[in-house]
């Protein structure tokens, strides 16, 4: 019998998708931008000590591997020949720090994660010495001196790990957020891998001057990075290097493929949600939630505490365009840490049925700072909170609270975007892997008062990254001109509440809000002393909670 038929497709993109909490691949058709297979493997995240948030780069390098290889298992399974893919694109959880060892390939520490929140006393020596009247980090980063950037965890690594010391002694050290660690390692590593990263990613780390769009010399001096360690900076779309295949790597068929494409997570999903006119917003519902407005060639500075970051620069010739962004910590990972940590739900799906059940929360109010407040407040003293507890309040009220939180902590960067442009959002377009939450899609317009506008297909984040690598120079397989962009078709969700209703809830969220601040008072969680838990808050919770869970199952007659 003949064997059967290979499928002719339009030339087809694939693009990794390292998030924090999962890695995916997907492969899309350039000409209709149709998903036509994706493989996905959940992340480990470590936690040493109380604070800290690290991951396995060699883990993570693995899961891309295993992506790739499952996915082109499924285009064959599919009868698509894989030999059609002209392009891959990378996008990354942007932050998180990584360095490495260029003569072996290894990593000298673990990735030390954005949310890691161990440089909380490296960052208060730093802001000591910036002037009061001449906040220069700010000015040419567009950042606050904050946990979250890289360059405040790179210079803990250096001056904490001795592995990392001796091999910037010994000019053997590289370091990079996670697309450069891949890039490198996709295009041979130790053998001719390039080293370099996108002009989004280069833009979190608080060494890259937002304007000039190089490493800053003065910034570097001022952290005391090395700026030999550093990658090159390219634009988000060009060809950096050709595929490697590892030899863990059975998909043969990608060797010699151009990696062209490189955006942090929440640019690529800006790309592939098509915001390129100026105005245009988008929100990602990820381990983080994350809100950027493109606000064209300009710069705009936040006077409302929101970050002013690189959007995207397509092509090397091509302008460069920024954002305003909105960054919320804790978003998907409060619904891992109810599956993990309390254990009230078994998958991350349950959290809509236990929502659904009760329909409110019955006045509880959940505010999920476990690394401290991110944007608008940049307050870190702050810590997880669950007020307004009743002896009604049961675990389904508690999570419909923590869907609540998520909206809320979008209505506030939402609110801060506004007074920032000066022109209130008709709509908000969402994506990420909580969209496919109705409950929460519903109760996100109800909280905003405005329509939600999703699209039906939620991997925006590959998308945009499959987009600029098919678009690179030399690849030419995707055009970006907008008479040429497929149409997506979206699901609507129109607010079902009166504003006045909205307005109450969201005020007596405020409050909540006010009550998380300060709970860390003498930090220092660089000592590692675990009696710091001890005087949390979220530590105090997580007792309480069962105790109450229990007492609630009690009441009940549940054995």
């Amino acid at each position: 019998m003949a064997a059967a038929k290979k499928a002719v497709l339009g030339p087809l993109v694939g693009a990794v998708d390292q998030g924090t909490s999962s890695t995916r691949f997907l492969v899309f058709n350039s000409k209709t931008a149709e998903l036509l297979s994706h493989h996905q493997v959940e992340i480990k995240q470590e936690f040493p000590r109380e604070g800290w948030v690290e991951q396995d780069p060699k883990e993570i390098l693995q899961s891309v591997y295993e992506c790739i290889e499952k996915t082109c298992e499924k285009l064959g399974q599919l009868n698509i020949d894989i030999s059609n893919i002209k392009a891959i694109g990378v996008s990354n959880q942007r932050e998180t720090t990584v360095v490495w060892d260029k003569l072996t390939g290894e990593p000298l520490y673990n990735a030390v994660v954005w949310l890691d929140l161990r440089t909380q006393s490296t960052v208060e020596n730093l802001s000591k010495r910036i002037p009061g009247n001449n906040n220069f980090v700010k000015s040419k980063t567009g950042l606050p001196l904050s946990t979250y950037f890289s360059a405040v965890k790179l210079r803990w690594l250096l001056d904490n790990v001795r592995k990392v010391q001796k091999a910037v002694e010994e000019n053997r050290a590289l370091f990079g957020t996670i697309d450069s660690w891949l890039i490198w390692s996709l295009t041979g590593g130790v053998n001719g891998g390039v080293h370099c990263t996108d002009v989004t990613n280069a833009s979190r780390t608080m060494l890259f001057n937002i304007h000039s769009l190089e490493w800053d010399k003065e910034l570097c001096e001022f952290f005391g990075i090395p700026m030999e360690i550093l990658p090159n900076v390219r634009s988000s779309s060009e060809i950096y290097g050709l595929m490697k295949i590892s030899h863990s790597l059975k998909a043969g068929a990608l060797e010699g493929v151009p990696i062209s494409g490189c955006l942090g997570d929440q640019s690529a999903a800006l790309v592939g949600q098509m915001c390129f006119q100026d105005g245009q917003a988008k929100n990602t519902y990820g381990t983080g939630c994350f809100l950027l407005c493109n606000t064209g060639h300009k710069c705009v500075f936040s006077e409302h505490g929101l970050l002013t970051t690189v959007a995207y620069k397509l092509g090397r010739d091509k302008p460069v365009y920024y954002a305003l962004e909105g960054s919320v910590a804790i978003a998907g990972a409060v619904i891992r840490w109810l599956r993990d940590n309390l254990g009230i739900i078994k998958s991350s799906e349950e959290i809509e049925k236990l929502a659904k059940e009760v329909g409110t929360s019955y006045g509880c109010y959940f505010v999920p700072a476990f690394s401290g407040l991110y944007a608008p407040y940049w307050e870190p003293s702050a810590r997880g909170i669950i007020c307004g507890l009743t002896q009604f309040t049961n675990k389904c009220h508690i999570a419909f609270a923590a869907l609540e939180a998520v909206c809320f902590q979008t209505r506030e960067i939402l609110d801060a975007m506004n007074r920032d442009c000066g022109i209130p959002l008709s709509h908000l377009q969402v994506d990420g892997g909580m969209t496919s939450n109705k409950i929460l899609m519903q109760l996100q317009a109800d909280i905003l008062y405005i329509p939600v506008v999703k699209p039906s297909m939620p991997e925006t984040t590959a998308l945009g990254a499959a987009m600029a690598a098919g678009a690179a120079e030399g690849v030419g397989v995707w055009s970006l001109e907008p008479e040429d962009l497929s149409a997506v078709t979206m699901e609507r969700f129109e607010p079902q509440i009166n504003a006045e209703e909205s307005e109450i809830r969201y005020s007596t969220w405020k409050k909540a809000v006010m009550k998380s601040m300060g709970w860390v008072t003498t930090q220092s969680p660089e000592s590692g002393d675990p009696s710091i838990f001890c005087s949390l808050p979220l530590g105090f919770f997580i007792v309480s909670s069962m105790v109450m869970l229990i007492g609630a199952r009690y009441i009940s007659g549940i054995p």
